[in-house]
């Protein structure tokens, strides 16, 4: 089988964002499909170290070479198309001939434009992993309120055949994400557990959570209710480190009033610092003793089910995750290793649970990302629904 995968690991050149995209790659090929990574979104590339986007893809490049080598797939055929159009990487020169052969076009976050010289493969299918954004774009060209950039990304989710979204309750009947006339099957973020080996957090490790203050685009518009992000979220948790009786971390980027949480007792720390590349993102992850989260208003209102990747990963490590329900707890076991919660009793009632048989949770976070997550497992299956 070949398969084509597309993501924004060079244009985003971190640690989280890697893990994610580059899954797919690694899980794909321990399945024995011949793979290439392509990586075109039409846009400038982002630099952290700076804050600011450029058009220069020398480092992004460099980044995503390693970021392949960190997965043992330096071998793999791999393109970036630069800002001023040149296709950049191994796989340059055979990138049409690859995708006319291929038989998945995955397109993953609908990241990649859809050229003349991409098309061909037997399926192509979008992958939503951003539910209620997509949706939101939908909408608004089925109602006419649509921005030109809105026609363009609604014209791109179109040209697929097949659609897959990490709205896993699109079928459940409380779930608000609207279909959009489109056949959507859910998915979730494949995890290649050997990547992800099992050490004991260091002691007072905190709970913690890698997370932007806001999404920094523009705030979806469902039904003609403007939803924000996960600020909107935090603003009601702010008592939590009073009641909660852990050490609660956040890793934040933005622009977050870092004033405010601190007088609430949260400890704030720079995202980019423990997200710089796949290693430092890992060991700030295990060096944590779970994870709490909040997640993205249009998420938890629209009831999608939506779960997030970076929760897969603390699983993996075997670190408990407390998360906001956004309607995945009808998808996912709950009640040992990953807790579910709506409101602070119920955040504070499950960190208080971990507490008092953290071992045991702990052991439990790792099966569950065995039974629920496993790279295998998704794929096979995600391989099936684009059938």
């Amino acid at each position: 089988m070949r398969i084509v995968v597309t993501g924004l690991a060079a244009t985003y050149p971190l640690g989280g964002v890697s893990w994610d995209y580059l899954a797919y790659v690694d899980g794909f090929r321990r399945l024995g499909a011949e793979v290439f990574y392509l990586e075109d979104t039409g846009s400038w590339l982002y630099q952290p170290s700076a804050a600011t986007f450029s058009d220069d893809p020398t480092a992004n490049l460099a980044y995503l070479q390693g970021a392949l080598a960190r997965l043992d797939a330096a071998d793999v055929a791999w393109a970036l198309r630069a800002p001023d159009g040149t296709l950049h990487g191994p796989g340059a020169a055979r990138v049409a001939a690859f995708c006319r052969g291929a038989d998945l076009f995955l397109n993953v976050s609908g990241s990649c434009w859809l050229r003349d010289e991409y098309r061909g493969a037997r399926r192509t299918a979008y992958l939503d992993t951003d539910p209620g954004f997509t949706q939101a774009t939908l909408q608004a060209v089925e109602r006419g309120t649509a921005t030109e950039d809105q026609r363009f990304s609604a014209a791109l989710v179109h040209q697929h055949d097949r659609f897959l979204t990490y709205a896993e309750a699109i079928d459940d009947a409380g779930c608000g994400v609207p279909r959009c006339g489109l056949a959507w099957k859910p998915t979730r973020q494949p995890i290649v557990l050997e990547r992800w080996p099992v050490r004991p957090p260091p002691p007072g490790a905190p709970y913690t959570t890698v997370m932007s203050w806001a999404h920094g685009r523009a705030a979806p518009v469902i039904d003609g209710v403007e939803r924000a992000g996960k600020d909107a979220e935090m603003e009601r948790f702010l008592d939590l480190p009073r009641r909660a009786g852990v050490p609660l971390e956040l890793a934040v980027s933005g622009e977050p009033p870092t004033a405010l949480l601190e007088s609430h007792g949260w400890r704030v720390v720079d995202a980019w610092g423990r997200s710089r590349t796949m290693d430092v993102y890992q060991d700030y992850l295990r060096d944590s003793r779970g994870e709490w989260s909040v997640a993205k208003q249009v998420y938890v209102v629209l009831r999608s089910g939506w779960f997030s990747t970076r929760s897969a990963a603390y699983l993996a490590s075997g670190r408990p995750a407390v998360v906001q329900e956004t309607g995945w707890s009808a998808h996912y076991p709950t009640g040992e290793g990953l807790f579910a919660f709506a409101d602070v009793d119920g955040a504070v009632a499950a960190l208080q649970a971990i507490e008092a048989d953290y071992a045991r949770h702990a052991a439990a976070a790792r099966a569950v990302a065995e039974r629920e997550l496993e790279s295998g497992r998704v794929l096979t299956r995600l391989l099936a629904d684009v059938e």
